[in-house]
């Protein structure tokens, strides 16, 4: 690398745009964030900028630099068309992903230019640095790019939101984001609030107060009153959803998920199928389709007398190829493939259930949500398919030990708890039960000495 390549990048590791945000392509799945990207882009969602943007990245990082180029000038010709009188301000992110792509294309004149450009915008705002100016529109975006990321970057996400609405607080597309981030880490952490409490339902309703006909936004606070019974309000939020955007791919797909939830299969059924016309490769589409024949699957289980063996196989084959389209889709999409493993555990076919498992099992490279979930399943399947009581205390204390808070944490340890509840008060079940205090010891005197740390350097100041 040349003495002026090496300045460039110096200088370029100081902008703020996609390619400094973005975490280790290793931890993208470019092919699924790609997908998700164009089908925005073809069905005219909003904010179009933000996808072309985010897509140059993409197409960057898989040499495809051309297109990125081509990416980026669409989106600044929308941003000349449209934000005329705030262009200096929305153009800085596309003006950055400008300067990496030409210097990943190995033209570092182009790429100066645009670092040019970017010097004589940010001398516009006091308190710029030589080429970044950390202003709302900026924060805002790279809580969208966050956001988009993966759940690894959920919190820097959130701080973010805050920061740009801390100068813009009714701004709804930040609103919004922000709204659902806390959705959410709210849903990760599998801890139950009171609708009251809930920091996401307070601004969901703020984004319905700011604009009445957002549809996305009533199907999403309808997700969030389900989960706290207020079933009244979330009901008719939906029907009003509908009316308002009965052909947009993102309000169908959050209906059918709240119809799923509330029983009403084929209802849901029907609108996910009418949401993939439209989106035909959305494995989150595939995957709640899947979603809703294995409820079908449970509730036909459940039915005393006899059951239509026919049926079954055809709902489990149903089943399983909408899991199966939603992971060869999107091959990180690890809860798809533990719905299927649990599908052939229903039907059965334990030998290729287990094959799966161990295959995730071994994966290093995902976050410790997933790798908590795999150990939740796989630890079920031991103890209610394989009867297997020590394996399954062995893959549930391992995702227990995974410190991060989660629903699946939570889960490991109730039913780590329920083996413990032995009436013969067995030396495991008295293991088990020192293993989750200690851990929780270990918790409490971490959290202390991150307070007692903090004082220290306060007091230091």
């Amino acid at each position: 690398m040349s003495n002026t390549q090496d300045l460039l990048k110096v200088e370029l590791d100081q902008l703020q745009c996609h390619f400094t945000w973005a975490p280790q392509r290793e931890n993208i799945d470019l092919d699924d964030m790609k997908q998700r990207l164009q089908d925005s882009i073809d069905l005219k969602m909003k904010y179009q900028t933000r996808s072309y943007n985010q897509l140059a990245f993409v197409n960057c990082l898989q040499g495809k630099c051309e297109e990125a180029i081509q990416n980026l000038s669409t989106a600044e010709t929308i941003l000349r068309e449209n934000h005329e009188d705030e262009f200096d301000k929305r153009i800085i992110i596309t003006y950055g992903n400008y300067a990496w792509v030409y210097y990943h294309k190995g033209q570092l004149t182009k790429a100066q230019s645009y670092l040019d450009k970017l010097e004589r915008i940010c001398q516009q705002f006091p308190d710029a640095s030589r080429y970044t100016a950390m202003i709302p529109e900026v924060y805002g975006e790279k809580g969208w790019s966050l956001l988009n990321s993966g759940v690894q970057q959920y919190k820097e996400a959130m701080e973010c939101f805050e920061t740009a609405l801390e100068q813009d607080p009714s701004n709804t597309d930040w609103i919004v984001g922000y709204a659902i981030v806390l959705s959410r880490l709210e849903q990760l952490s599998g801890v139950t609030e009171s609708v009251d409490s809930s920091h996401s339902v307070k601004q969901w309703r703020r984004v319905l107060k700011l604009d009445p006909n957002d549809a996305e936004a009533m199907v999403q606070l309808a997700l969030k009153l389900r989960v706290f019974e207020q079933y009244e309000e979330a009901d008719t939020l939906v029907k009003q959803a509908l009316e308002k955007s009965p052909g947009v791919p993102y309000v169908l797909r959050y209906a059918a998920k709240f119809y799923r939830c509330a029983g009403n299969i084929e209802k849901a059924l029907k609108l996910l199928d009418k949401a993939l016309k439209m989106s035909p490769n959305s494995a989150f589409l595939h995957h709640q389709k899947g979603a809703c024949y294995q409820n079908k699957i449970k509730t036909l289980k459940k039915t005393r007398g006899s059951i239509d063996s026919g049926k079954i196989d055809k709902l489990i084959n149903d089943c399983k190829d909408c899991f199966t389209k939603a992971f060869e889709l999107k091959p990180s999409f690890i809860i798809a493939k533990l719905n299927y493993a649990h599908v052939c555990s229903i039907n059965g076919e334990y030998r290729e259930a287990e094959k799966i498992y161990n295959e995730l099992l071994e994966l290093e490279n995902t976050c410790p949500e997933n790798k908590q979930d795999i150990r939740f399943e796989v630890g079920l399947f031991e103890q209610n398919y394989k009867h297997s009581k020590s394996n399954a205390i062995k893959y549930l204390l391992e995702g227990f030990k995974i410190k991060y808070d989660s629903k699946s944490r939570n889960n490991c340890r109730t039913h780590l708890e329920k083996i413990a509840e032995n009436p013969q008060q067995d030396i495991v079940a008295f293991c088990i039960r020192g293993i989750i205090h200690m851990l929780d010891g270990e918790e409490c005197f971490e959290k202390i000495l991150e307070i007692e740390r903090g004082k220290i350097v306060t007091c230091s100041r």
